[in-house]
């Protein structure tokens, strides 16, 4: 059974090698610290090599020791190695994770996301609903850090009268949104953002990435004035915290259905601020999707952060305000949000 003490403070790491075979956590354990630090996703695909990968890192398993860039020195991932990380992501019941896995993923406490690559098994309408022979399992390492919004401190609350701004943090996939989003979602909540105040706040966290509930309970720090409905639908919690929970500030992850959109032009129209993400690489890509452009004509959001990974994750590339414009004085913030 998962732990939730040891889940909390451990590290990122200590879940992930729970789940792997012995012998891939054993190396995994060997290797260094400051490699490990640098590693964002954790590859097994059948008889293939197993890959990490990550900000500067693109190597294999050495099938005795460390790290090796040839295929033929790596350790294959075999069919025991992938039934094992599936028990042990799933508990040892794929029935009880079948919603998220039809959707390609499931998400480990901590918030890692493990992605699954396979078969599809299709209903009559031809969605998927579920994966079958699975051939490759890829966990994404989920981390915490803490400051990473601090150099957005002066933008993300409206300075005459210091309510919250609602935000839309756009990138590709790894570059950070998370991240960032956890740490303003903090900020308000333990009044970090000083001339504001504290603010009452409720996290929508669909894929349980946000807080990386264990049992209920947020394993990031979230802050203590933020309420967590985990694994609840984006629209239909943002909807449910509006009417029961009483936010100042309604958080979620990865916008882009129909729904979504009506859900966050009801939490405008209740006076809520919202913080969201969605994956686009420019302001311009996010409106072409499908219901996002009557959010931008509706000036849902006063501010949008443009990410990238130019300098690492985390880099930012642009803060625009809710007409699409360059926000005045922000040229500094073209860096990493989470370097020291």
């Amino acid at each position: 059974m998962w732990s939730r003490a040891s889940a909390a403070s451990e590290g990122p790491w200590a879940q992930v090698y729970r789940v792997c075979p012995p012998d891939v956590a054993l190396r995994l354990q060997n290797l260094p610290a400051a490699v490990l630090e640098r590693v964002e996703e954790l590859r097994f695909r059948l008889h293939q090599p197993l890959h990490l990968c990550g900000a500067g890192v693109d190597q294999f398993l050495h099938r005795d020791h460390g790290l090796t860039t040839r295929a033929d020195e790596a350790l294959l991932a075999t069919e025991e190695h992938l039934e094992r990380v599936i028990q042990g992501v799933t508990q040892a019941s794929l029935y009880a994770v079948e919603d998220e896995i039809r959707r390609g993923f499931v998400t480990m406490p901590g918030g890692h996301r493990v992605g699954i690559a396979g078969r599809a098994v299709l209903y009559e309408s031809g969605a998927v609903r579920s994966f079958r022979s699975i051939s490759a399992v890829n966990i994404r390492i989920a981390r915490e850090h803490v400051g990473a919004a601090e150099p957005l401190r002066p933008l993300v609350q409206d300075p005459k009268v210091q309510s919250p701004l609602s935000v839309l943090i756009l990138s590709p996939p790894q570059c950070g949104k998370t991240t960032l989003l956890r740490d303003l979602a903090r900020m308000w909540s333990e009044g970090a953002l000083a001339q504001g105040g504290p603010r009452k706040v409720a996290v929508v966290d669909e894929r349980s990435e946000i807080a990386g509930c264990l049992e209920g309970v947020p394993q990031f720090r979230l802050g203590p004035r933020t309420d967590v409905l985990d694994a609840c639908p984006k629209a239909e919690g943002m909807l449910m915290a509006i009417r029961s929970l009483s936010p100042d500030i309604v958080v979620t992850d990865e916008i882009g259905r129909r729904q979504d959109a009506d859900a966050i032009l009801e939490a405008a129209n209740a006076g809520v601020a919202v913080l969201a993400t969605a994956h686009a690489r420019t302001l311009e890509q996010w409106r072409g999707r499908p219901h996002m452009e009557e959010l931008y004509r509706a000036r849902v959001f006063d501010r949008f952060v443009i990410l990238s990974r130019r300098r690492g994750p985390g880099t930012v590339e642009a803060v625009l305000d809710a007409s699409g414009l360059p926000v005045a004085g922000v040229a500094h913030l073209s860096r990493r949000t989470d370097a020291p």
